[in-house]
């Protein structure tokens, strides 16, 4: 089953112009507050119409404007798992799930025999009859899947599906949905602006930023060589773009960046905050990188802090507890930041 997908519509300031590829293989959608992941989503599941382009499911032209084909989201075969669940409060756990059962036509017994076995597949066998007011966020979430998968659709989508969760239940909600994605036979899309998530629940990585496609690839190749800012924060990486001349690569300002790999042309640089030493006082070394800079924003990350460095070269260095107390880095001020070329990354732009 596959999904093959052209998405063009206008949605108050959003213009999101997409294209995708689903089959064999998770796919998970990130990107930015507001580049357009739930609209993408929404418009697959038929829920916004689209202005142009094509959807097709598992071979099966579901809309497109320009022939005047556009089928319902029931007509589909699209099962669809919201962020806050859309669980039917007044019915129980297995009434909820049976419900889209019914829906298809299955008699009530068989409906409730189906859904009281996915839900036991969910590990939620001992919540049968139990309203879903009653139920954690993290049952809820379950339902909602067992629900979306019992009417075994061609394509499964879901929408941050462990943003309303807490994190008690997020860890085992998480081995859940990978065991049931690995199971489950169709086309897995998979919406979330959390790299943690993207990381353990999907194969392939496709970056949408103001609505379209920035980056893709396999999860190692994105992470490894980001081609935006918003990439490069997701996976904790500085990333310098310029035009690289030999083993330097020179940014707009002027400003160079000795890396470790000879390219000429439009190129990235990339490096990790931790391979950044600051000083308060031009150092002397090895390293073909020194940069003078202002010390600025201070936050810690786990044991360790990040300290942004404003300058001709712009970026984040990551520091010990130690080094913060040292070199007084809490009061700013003038420092240098040193880099060996053998740290950066250098990768056409």
């Amino acid at each position: 089953m596959s999904l093959d997908a052209t998405i063009g519509l206008r949605l108050g300031s959003l213009d999101l112009d997409v294209e995708i590829t689903v089959a064999g293989s998770v796919v998970a959608v990130v990107g930015p507050n507001g580049a357009g992941k739930s609209t993408l989503l929404r418009a697959l599941a038929g829920l916004i119409p689209l202005e142009r382009g094509r959807v097709t499911v598992d071979g099966r032209i579901v809309e497109e404007p320009g022939r005047g084909i556009r089928l319902q989201p029931e007509e589909r075969r699209v099962g669809v798992v919201f962020q806050d669940q859309r669980l039917f409060t007044h019915l129980s756990a297995v009434e909820n799930v049976a419900f889209g059962l019914r829906a298809r036509g299955l008699n009530r017994t068989d409906a409730r025999a189906r859904a009281g076995e996915w839900l036991r597949r969910v590990d939620l066998g001992g919540v049968l009859g139990a309203r879903a007011g009653e139920l954690s966020g993290g049952q809820a979430q379950r339902v909602a899947l067992a629900r979306a998968l019992a009417t075994e659709p061609a394509l499964l989508l879901l929408d941050e599906p462990l943003a309303a969760v807490d994190a008690a239940a997020r860890a085992e909600l998480r081995r859940v949905l990978r065991e049931e994605l690995d199971r489950y036979p169709g086309s897995r899309l998979l919406v979330t602006h959390d790299p943690i998530e993207a990381a353990a629940l999907a194969d392939h990585l496709v970056v949408v930023e103001d609505g379209r496609v920035t980056q893709e690839g396999r999860l190692v190749e994105v992470t490894a060589r980001p081609r935006s800012a918003w990439v490069a924060t997701m996976v904790g990486l500085n990333l310098l773009q310029g035009t690289s001349r030999g083993t330097a690569v020179t940014l707009a300002d002027g400003a160079e960046v000795v890396t470790g790999r000879a390219l000429d042309g439009p190129a990235f640089a990339a490096f990790r905050p931790n391979a950044v030493v600051l000083h308060r006082a031009r150092p002397e070394g090895s390293a073909r990188n020194v940069w003078a800079g202002r010390a600025g924003e201070l936050y810690p990350v786990g044991d360790r802090a990040r300290v942004r460095i404003d300058g001709p070269v712009p970026l984040i260095a990551e520091v010990t507890a130690a080094a913060v107390a040292e070199l007084g880095l809490a009061a700013g001020g003038a420092v240098w930041a040193s880099l060996k070329a053998t740290d950066v990354d250098a990768y056409p732009a």
